[in-house]
């Protein structure tokens, strides 16, 4: 079940995907989603409002996802955030990286809503866990 108090941050270079992504979250019932086009500016918005997810791009300009990746497991206010690495890059080298780095689930392009909302439950359970 999703819960529509869930924070989401879309981070993409391409308007067109996030525009996708955001859809789908919104028919997943996922509604307060937030984004940015690369990797600084999502370390940005993290550090001025509080976010329960990141969903992000591997290859962008400026900052990769999986510098975001590392930056956030690597910043002690941040650390705890689920990151779902939802990109094209299916190489297993990449993949063995993001896992390395700690990423909480991997998506491949393209994918379908019902990965989405599978990993996001997953999170979200999670999340209310170490909430209680």
């Amino acid at each position: 079940m999703p819960d529509s108090t869930i924070n989401i941050l879309v981070v993409d270079d391409s308007m067109f995907m996030r525009h996708i992504i955001k859809k789908h979250l919104a028919r997943c019932g996922y509604l307060n989603i937030s984004e940015a086009a690369d990797g600084a500016k999502a370390l940005l918005i993290m550090r001025q409002k509080t976010i329960d997810v990141v969903i992000s791009d591997w290859c962008m300009p400026g900052m990769h996802g999986i510098d975001l990746l590392k930056a956030i497991r690597g910043d002690q206010s941040l650390h705890h955030t689920p990151f779902i690495m939802l990109t094209a890059e299916a190489q297993p080298h990449l993949l063995q990286e993001a896992h390395a780095a700690k990423v909480s689930a991997y998506i491949t392009k393209p994918f379908t809503c019902s990965q989405l909302r599978k990993e996001l439950s997953r999170m979200v359970q999670s999340l209310r866990q170490t909430k209680n």
